[in-house]
């Protein structure tokens, strides 16, 4: 038998002698009463421990969702910290490339001017040669038409 606060109120006990009150009503009455404390307490003492259970769940969830916020945290900052480290090797690798082809240009160059040095003293040796040829051919030729004349 539920009892509510209204059916305490108004609850009426028979009067026995001279309008008294019969002993019994009131003794089932408040078996009653103490039955549904009883169970009542019980319940809200079994709320209570679930509250407590669910505060520690709670708790437990929030924990772990601000180390799992701190985890994804550190994971950015890892990642653009592995962005910035790669852009600075790029870029120092990009330098390095444009140093090494720089050199290599240059390298080209003074070879190209070594080279072309060597083939302008090449055509003066030619000229030169041909020169002196020439002069000796000619030497000779007059040599040859002069010792027959002289």
């Amino acid at each position: 038998m539920k009892i509510t606060p209204i059916d305490i109120q108004q609850q009426q006990f028979k009067g026995k002698m001279f309008n008294g009150i019969d002993p019994n009503d009131v003794d089932v009455f408040l078996q009653a009463v103490a039955g549904e404390m009883e169970t009542l307490v019980r319940d809200n003492n079994d709320l209570k421990e679930q509250q407590a259970l669910h505060a520690r769940e709670t708790k437990d969830i929030a924990e772990k969702e601000r180390e799992l916020r701190e985890t994804l945290l550190a994971a950015q900052r890892i990642v653009e910290e592995m962005k910035a480290n790669a852009q600075k090797e790029a870029a120092l690798i990009v330098s390095e490339a444009e140093l090494k082809a720089e050199r290599i240009v240059a390298d080209s160059e003074r070879q190209l001017g070594d080279l072309k040095a060597r083939i302008e003293d090449i055509r003066r040796q030619k000229v030169q040669f041909e020169i002196s040829l020439k002069s000796l051919l000619d030497c000779h030729a007059r040599m040859l038409s002069g010792d027959d004349q002289a």
